[in-house]
């Protein structure tokens, strides 16, 4: 009875095997079809590609800026009326909202057009406009702080990262994230960029330095970045999650046996 009992676990454990590829498939965020070929690729693949995105971001309305003089440390460290802290920034910096007409409105000199604006043409306006009416040779620091990208399973740290320089790249993200996993498969990242409902997404293999070259790897607003654990990892842990099943019936069954066998 017991060796029966042995035979049907290790078949069991058999096809938890044969299904290691199904098993991943089930706990895979954000599953698309095109999944399956992440085994297969090389460098970077990219499906409904959707260009190249422009690498300096433009500001646009709704935005939140962080502004500070770095020649004075106590500037923009107080919120003027309109404008709201965000936990975002390093510092006491104040972050100032783009209104719908485009302008961000700054203490002392008012309200400034700065929509489509890249960062740096923002920030070199500002500077200009208080040099004339306020600061004496100013260097202004200008931040976007709303700006993140999101980052996914098998990474040290996972969550909303801030894209707070231009042409932060893939690399730059994960290093702030901490690294991968070692449980991580470096061939099954993948981004998931721009329009959600139809989407571009970017499969990345870690393991081929090449990649490292494609601008594809630039960080863009509200990236999803995610990281899959490897085949045999998801395998085991569907291992261990039977075994915590199939060992208390065993228990059961072989003492049942045994009560069995001495009342005889």
């Amino acid at each position: 009875m017991t060796k029966q009992l042995h035979i049907i676990y290790v078949f069991i454990a058999i096809l938890c095997i044969l299904s290691s590829c199904a098993v991943r498939k089930q706990s895979t965020l954000f599953y698309s079809p095109t999944d399956q070929f992440t085994d297969t690729i090389k460098q970077v693949y990219v499906v409904n590609d959707q260009g190249i995105s422009d690498a300096y971001y433009k500001i646009k309305v709704n935005d939140q800026l962080a502004v500070r003089n770095v020649q004075n440390f106590e500037f923009g460290a107080s919120i003027s009326p309109g404008a709201t802290a965000s936990s975002g920034t390093s510092g006491n910096v104040s972050s100032y909202a783009v209104d719908l007409d485009g302008t961000v409105n700054l203490p002392a000199i008012g309200k400034l057009e700065v929509a489509g604006l890249t960062r740096r043409e923002a920030a070199l306006k500002i500077q200009d406009v208080y040099k004339q009416k306020l600061l004496k040779d100013p260097i202004i620091e200008l931040s976007v702080v709303n700006l993140k990208v999101t980052l996914l399973g098998e990474f040290a740290k996972q969550g909303n990262f801030l894209l707070e320089r231009d042409n932060t790249t893939l690399i730059d993200i994960i290093g702030e994230a901490g690294g991968i996993n070692k449980t991580a498969d470096p061939k099954s990242l993948k981004i998931i960029r721009g329009d959600r409902s139809n989407p571009e997404i970017i499969y990345v293999n870690l393991n081929d330095i090449n990649s490292l070259a494609s601008k594809k790897l630039i960080m863009q607003n509200n990236d999803i970045v995610v990281l899959q654990q490897t085949k045999s990892q998801a395998m085991s842990e569907k291992l261990q999650r039977a075994n915590n099943v199939i060992q208390p019936l065993l228990v059961v069954i072989n003492l049942a046996v045994l009560i069995f066998t001495l009342t005889r």
